[in-house]
C-alpha cells in the first residue's frame, strides 16, 4: 500500500507548466530516436540498413531537419494531453483511494493507465497528424503543416481517419499496465529494502525499467497503431507502409505473414534507447522548474538549492502563504506611518 501525497506548495497550473516544459524538452532531445521508431514500425525503406544507416539515409534524402519531423506536433500535444491526464488521474486516484488515504500500487497504476487512455482518446487526432508528418517526404510534402494536415485528412478521408488506429492504442494499455505492475510489485525484492526508503536515483532506475518492460509488452499494439495511422490511399506509396490491410486484425495478420512475429517489434531498439535520456531530461527539468516555482512562491531561498526560507510554514498552500504575507504587510505599514508622524 502507498499513500497518495502531492506537494501542495506548487499550484496545479504551475505543475502543468513544469510537466509541459519538461516533456517538450525531453521530446525534442529524443525526437530523432522517436522518428526512427515510427519509420521502423511503419516499414519505411530508410530503416532497412539499421539505425545508423536509417539516420544517414534520411539526412541525405531530406536534410538534417528531417530528424525532427513531427516534433512540433508532439510538443503541442503535450499540454492538452497533460492537462487531461492530470485532471482524470486526480479524480480516479480519489475514487480508488480508501478512507485512510492509502492506495495500492495496482490501483495507482490502473488510475494512471485509465487517465492516459482518456487523454489519448481526446488528443488522438494530433498523434495521427504527427505520424503522417513523419512518414512524408519533407522536400515533397503532402501536408504543409499541422493545420493543413488536419484539414486535408478530414476532407479527403473523413473524420474517422483522424482516429484510425485508436483501437490498438487502447488495447495496448492492458499489457502496458501489466508490465508496470509486474515491475513495481517486485521492486522491494530487487533492491532488498522497503519502497519508502528508495533514493531519487533508485526511483529513476525503477521508472526506466518499468517503462522498458511495459513498452516491450505493448509494442505490437503500438506497431499496428502506427501502420494504421500512416496507411492512406491519398499518400504516395500508401504512406510508405510495408503491408496493406483492411483493419486492426488484418494488420496483425499481414505483418506476421510478411515480416514474421518479430516484425511486430520493429523499431523497439530506438524506442528503448530513448527511455533513459527521455526520463533523465524530463525528471531533471521538472525538478528544476518545480524549484523555480517554489522560489517564486516563497518556500525556498534559491532555485539553485533546496534551502527552506526561514520563518515560512511549509504546510501552507501558496494562496494561504500569499494572504499571510499580505496581512503582515498591511499590519506593518500603519505602524511605519505612525512613527513617521
Amino acid at each position: 500500500m502507498a499513500t497518495w501525497r502531492r506537494d501542495g506548495r506548487v499550484t496545479a497550473l504551475q505543475r502543468l507548466g513544469c510537466a509541459g516544459l519538461a516533456g517538450a524538452l525531453s521530446l525534442s532531445l529524443t525526437a530523432p530516436l522517436e522518428l526512427l521508431t515510427v519509420l521502423a514500425q511503419v516499414g519505411s525503406g530508410h530503416c532497412r540498413r539499421g539505425l545508423r544507416g536509417a539516420g544517414r539515409s534520411l539526412c541525405r534524402a531530406e536534410g538534417l531537419r528531417a530528424l525532427w519531423k513531427g516534433n512540433l506536433t508532439a510538443c503541442l500535444r503535450l499540454f492538452p494531453y497533460s492537462a487531461l491526464q492530470l485532471a482524470a488521474s486526480r479524480r480516479l486516484v480519489i475514487l480508488f483511494t480508501d478512507e485512510l488515504g492509502h492506495i495500492s500500487h495496482w490501483r495507482a497504476i490502473m488510475a494512471g493507465s485509465l487517465a492516459g487512455m482518456v487523454a489519448t482518446i481526446v488528443t488522438y487526432p494530433t498523434d495521427v497528424i504527427k505520424t503522417r508528418l513523419i512518414v512524408q517526404n519533407r522536400l515533397e510534402p503532402s501536408y504543409e503543416g499541422i493545420l493543413h494536415a488536419f484539414y486535408k485528412i478530414y476532407h479527403q478521408e473523413g473524420f474517422l481517419a483522424l482516429y484510425r488506429g485508436v483501437s490498438p492504442a487502447i488495447l495496448g494499455a492492458v499489457p502496458f499496465s501489466a508490465g508496470s505492475f509486474f515491475v513495481y510489485i517486485n521492486l522491494d525484492k530487487i533492491w532488498r529494502e522497503p519502497i519508502v526508503h528508495f533514493t531519487p536515483l533508485q526511483n529513476f532506475i525503477n521508472g526506466c525499467v518499468a517503462a522498458g518492460v511495459a513498452q516491450t509488452l505493448s509494442f505490437p499494439f503500438e506497431t499496428v497503431k502506427r501502420k494504421m495511422q500512416a496507411q492512406s490511399p491519398w499518400l504516395p506509396h500508401y504512406g510508405a507502409v510495408d503491408v496493406h490491410f483492411t483493419g486492426m486484425a488484418d494488420c496483425f495478420r499481414q505483418t506476421v505473414k510478411n515480416k514474421g512475429v518479430l516484425g511486430l517489434w520493429s523499431g523497439l531498439t530506438p524506442s528503448l534507447l530513448k527511455i533513459v535520456p527521455y526520463f533523465g531530461v524530463m525528471f531533471t527539468t521538472f525538478e528544476f522548474c518545480k524549484r523555480v516555482c517554489l522560489y517564486r512562491n516563497g518556500y525556498i531561498e534559491s532555485p539553485l538549492n533546496y534551502k527552506l526560507t526561514p520563518g515560512v510554514d511549509q504546510s501552507l498552500q501558496p494562496q494561504e502563504l500569499r494572504e499571510l504575507k499580505l496581512l503582515r504587510r498591511e499590519n506593518f505599514e500603519p505602524r511605519k506611518s505612525a512613527l513617521e508622524n
